[in-house]
């Protein structure tokens, strides 16, 4: 069978109703995606190997054989799952006498009898799912509502559970991909960091730490992210301390922390919990979590952050002012929006030369916006089929206004009622080469994730001043 990479949630600002959408509990376990061939393997979101953790849901080899599934691993206590105790399962404790076992939730289907089934959109999948898989006593199949959002929300967050998953009924699976077609809502904001060391404790803290520091990392390098000393009991101050002690590292993790530190090699994962992003991108109000252990640190990267920048210019465009950095070439983009409704970013450069992006966009329709960096802007065109992948194959581009070099980062939901109100996520990024560029052909090599080659835009006049063909040649 087939080895996949889970599928990954943007995150939504708030919760929300369509008809377009599913909604289903967002559980507070581990996600693992279930290969059920001859043998069990539950492979976590790190590429570790589950199944000998978890000797119960052996059952899936009767009751969903032949099948690739996707779900999370819970364990039950007192109605909400126990992730505390599903950790001490997770580092190999067997199961205590009387302890709940775990469930295992499944909310898709990636593969039944050697067929692939990503490409099908969730709709179908989820009939397939139905077909493949009987329930049992470890096994449960994800039942989502449709459309009725912010009251399933409400009713979840007052159930005391972790939130809700939103997910496009016509959404297919992309192995791997973090897309907008699928959003987790949670009723508060948390970032996966990187502990990169720990301040000195002091007081009833004397024999632990202070605080910990956290790190994300930056197009490989560990920047700071802030640190955090609340949300922590004394028993996990106590067993944090012991999975600290063969980590201790003389090599300083982090530039410019004042003050004594003790360092840690990068590797262990927390989620910490923080109300806003500072303007100097450090997490506001943090607080201490959980381990996640089911994380690998490379993982835990800054585009998990909204972007403490855009607080300041939606401030300077309430205020009828522009952002010192605003780019001259922006006015179109800036007064199409209100930055004080919409989260997208103003005009602070942040990517780097010749960089290009291909953003999928939800709006009123389904389109991908191509921007290439040029001249201190995004060369933007919206292309509604999206940019070929293969040879030859011509595709409408509209040309549109410049974007800040700012929104080749930007994921996220802008507001309804502002313009290009819906989700935007990543579909692809990189650099390019220039081989030829002027007002009526654009030729460039991408080196993309997922696109790498020749293409060439030219101008369609025919069909208007603003609209392109974008294709691939090689």
């Amino acid at each position: 069978m087939t080895r996949y990479l889970p599928m990954l949630a943007a995150t939504a600002p708030a919760p929300f109703s369509s008809d377009d959408w599913l909604f289903e509990i967002k559980w507070d376990g581990v996600r693992a995606l279930a290969t059920v061939d001859k043998t069990l393997s539950l492979r976590s979101r790190n590429d570790g190997e589950l199944a000998g953790q978890f000797p119960e849901l052996s059952e899936l080899l009767t009751r969903a054989p032949g099948t690739v599934l996707d779900g999370e691993i819970v364990m039950m206590s007192g109605g909400k799952p126990d992730m505390q105790a599903l950790l001490s399962r997770l580092q190999g404790a067997p199961p205590r006498t009387g302890s709940a076992p775990v469930t295992y939730i499944v909310f898709d289907i990636l593969e039944q009898g050697g067929t692939n089934l990503t490409g099908l959109p969730l709709s179908e999948r989820r009939k397939h799912l139905r077909e493949a898989v009987r329930e049992g006593p470890h096994v449960v199949i994800s039942e989502p509502v449709e459309g009725r959002g912010e009251d399933y929300y409400r009713a979840a967050v007052a159930q005391g559970l972790e939130g809700v998953m939103a997910k496009r009924k016509d959404s297919r699976y992309e192995p791997g991909i973090r897309s907008g077609a699928w959003l987790k809502i949670k009723p508060q904001k948390s970032c996966d960091c990187v502990i990169a060391g720990y301040t000195p404790g002091q007081g009833g803290r004397g024999a632990a730490f202070g605080a910990l520091l956290l790190g994300l990392y930056d197009t490989g390098t560990l920047v700071t992210a802030g640190k955090v000393g609340t949300g922590f009991s004394d028993r996990l101050l106590r067993e944090l301390m012991g999975a600290f002690a063969p980590l201790v590292t003389g090599v300083p993790q982090l530039a410019g922390i004042p003050g004594k530190v003790t360092w840690l090699d990068p590797v262990l994962v927390c989620e910490v919990a923080y109300q806003e992003v500072t303007r100097d991108r450090k997490l506001r109000i943090p607080r201490f979590l959980r381990l996640r252990t089911d994380k690998t640190a490379v993982s835990c990267t800054v585009d998990q952050l909204e972007d403490g920048q855009t607080h300041a210019a939606g401030d300077a465009v309430a205020q009828g002012t522009q952002p010192e950095r605003a780019q001259p070439g922006l006015r179109k983009y800036h007064e199409k929006r209100n930055f004080s409704v919409t989260s997208e970013p103003e005009g602070h450069p942040a990517m780097t030369a010749n960089s290009f992006v291909i953003q999928e966009h939800h709006s009123h329709k389904l389109h991908y916006d191509l921007r290439l960096e040029r001249d201190g802007v995004l060369k933007s065109w919206a292309v509604p089929k999206g940019v070929p992948e293969a040879a030859g194959e011509k595709h409408l581009a509209v040309a549109v206004e410049d974007h800040p070099l700012e929104y080749g980062t930007f994921e996220g939901e802008i507001p309804p009622g502002q313009y290009g109100a819906g989700t935007v996520t990543i579909w692809d990024s990189g650099t390019y080469d220039t081989k030829h560029w002027d007002a009526e052909k654009i030729e460039v090599m991408l080196h993309g994730k997922r696109l790498n080659g020749a293409y060439v835009l030219v101008k369609f006049k025919r069909a208007g001043k603003n609209n392109w063909l974008v294709f691939r040649t090689g």
